[in-house]
């Protein structure tokens, strides 16, 4: 029975987390597919059997499937390409009208990039109405304590120092240092400060530490050795939530960036790549805090599911625009050799991927 509850109290909240994430992703593709009139003949949550599902006045079957890692848009015509001839030749005017692969380069494209997009604008509506509802984490940019012999003491940092600036990002709350500091792999920081009503630049390394998350996984961050005056949550009116929401959403989008960048450069360790274990000891944690931690949870793996969608990867959404810009430039599609080996490494590098960050997830379990 504790297993069960165990196992229940861990697939709930990831089951919630992806079932969001996916949803809204292929929402995207479905609602600017069927504004370009291409037939949607399946929007499905999940892979594999149907589980249950209902088929639409338009003919769409909505359906969730046994496997819960993904889901998938299926339009008309998608999987044929623009070029051949044989197949436009039997489709009827009608099916020329609804299908996808009849529709330009410019619908396409705006088809593909729509799903990652919907990632993008589902983070900035959730941040945004955590600001309203909630607020916006605030801890004061002042700096209440150095600690001894750390890299802030080092560099001459002193309590009472408010950070106005790291490295040119200009700094209005404590989060905002962290967010610099935190994925910082030894590199010194430009630091402006007001000391006394005076501007002061200093420069700190910050030292490279290993922590443990609440699930046990060990990650490898860069700490100044400050803390701050005091923390709190700040309202804001919608239009102000909003604004907060997409500058939140740029901050977690280059974060993730850098850090990937760290990973593949060798700065940052790839134990710390997780898959979808990793991801419901994650959405458990969260859920055991608060609901609006969830929501702040989903909203990050939303735009990490949109930045990875984006990468110029056969198989997913970047490189499909990746085969789109080269048909724009060369005024007509990859042949589909080149088109099929593209697509057979792309497989090769996900299910690569998959297989690397599972792999991960059962050694850190």
């Amino acid at each position: 029975m504790d297993l069960i509850s165990t196992i229940l109290d861990y697939a709930i909240p990831f089951l919630v987390v992806l079932t969001v994430l996916v949803f809204f992703h292929e929402l995207g593709h479905f609602l600017v597919a069927r504004y370009n009139n291409v037939r949607v003949e399946v929007f499905s949550v999940g892979f594999g059997p149907e589980l249950f599902g209902r088929t639409d006045k338009n003919g769409t079957r909505w359906k969730f499937s046994i496997i819960p890692l993904g889901g998938y848009v299926k339009m008309f015509g998608e999987n044929t390409s623009p070029g051949d001839i044989e197949n436009a030749h039997v489709l009827t005017p009608e099916e020329e009208e609804v299908a996808f692969h009849k529709k330009s380069v410019l619908q396409r494209s705006a088809i593909v990039f729509a799903g990652p997009a919907a990632n993008f604008i589902l983070a900035i509506v959730l941040f945004a109405g955590l600001f309203t509802l909630v607020g916006q984490p605030f801890t004061s940019p002042q700096i209440g304590k150095v600690h001894a012999e750390s890299a802030a003491e080092k560099a001459g940092l002193q309590a009472g120092d408010i950070f106005l600036q790291i490295d040119g990002r200009p700094i209005e709350r404590f989060e905002d240092v962290q967010q610099v500091v935190v994925l910082n792999t030894g590199d010194p920081l430009n630091i402006m400060v007001n000391r006394d009503g005076a501007k002061l630049t200093l420069q700190a390394t910050p030292e490279l530490v290993e922590r443990q998350d609440r699930s046990g996984n060990t990650h490898r961050l860069g700490v100044l050795g400050v803390s701050s005056i005091g923390r709190d949550h700040i309202r804001h009116d919608p239009l102000t939530a909003i604004w907060r929401a997409v500058l939140e959403s740029g901050y977690l989008t280059v974060g993730t960036l850098k850090a990937i960048g760290q990973v593949i450069s060798g700065e940052r360790d790839t134990k710390e790549l997780g898959g979808p274990i990793k991801i419901a000891q994650i959405s458990h944690d969260f859920a055991q805090i608060s609901p609006d931690s969830l929501v702040w949870l989903i909203a990050l793996l939303s735009i990490n599911l949109g930045l990875l969608n984006l990468f110029p990867i056969p198989m997913l959404d970047g490189g499909h625009l990746l085969f789109y810009a080269f048909e724009a430039v060369m005024g007509r599609p990859l042949g589909e050799r080149a088109q099929e080996i593209g697509l057979r490494i792309g497989l090769a590098l996900v299910i690569s991927l998959m297989v690397f960050v599972t792999v991960n997830d059962l050694i850190n379990l």
